[in-house]
């Protein structure tokens, strides 16, 4: 089954494919959808719907996962990435793909065993994981496939951890 991860954000959105087997668990693809920074935050989301339904059409993902929105500083930059989420959200809907949704602490926790882990070792763990040369970057593509990899692992596709 091929699952996409997601990192949401207006500017920089991270995406992980892994497809999973009762025997493997394998990364496909990652990388990141990017925005112009200083774009109107319509042109934004409509580079972001577009970009995600091009991946979304070359992978075929059945199943999503998302992470949820968390911010307690910056009230708009919460704003601006609860719009990207909706976007985000609607397009996968539409192309029928399931979606689940984790709290980066939840996502920490199933890549490192530790829900307050930093950023490089939520990498370290994606690369010790799949197998990679070095760890994946930016940390959205690295937090993406960590996403995808906490619900294969959630609905335990794999007989063997990921």
């Amino acid at each position: 089954m091929r699952i996409i991860g997601i990192d949401p954000g207006t500017t920089i959105i991270g995406f992980g494919i892994i497809e999973t087997s009762k025997q493997t668990c394998k990364l496909l693809d990652y990388g990141c959808i990017r925005t112009k920074p200083n774009a109107p935050l319509e042109i934004k989301l409509s580079e972001i719907a577009m970009d995600l339904t091009k991946i979304i059409k070359l992978w075929k993902p059945k199943k999503a996962a998302i992470e949820r929105l968390f911010f307690t500083k910056n009230v708009k930059t919460a704003i601006s990435v609860a719009h990207a989420r909706g976007v985000i959200l609607e397009t996968l809907h539409s192309k029928g793909v399931e979606i689940t949704e984790y709290t980066p602490q939840q996502i920490k926790s199933n890549i490192c065993g530790y829900g307050k882990a930093g950023k490089e070792n939520v990498q370290k763990m994606v690369q010790i994981i799949f197998g990679l040369k070095n760890p994946p970057k930016p940390d959205d593509a690295a937090d993406a496939i960590a996403a995808a990899f906490s619900l294969a692992n959630s609905l335990k596709l794999t007989e063997i951890k990921c």
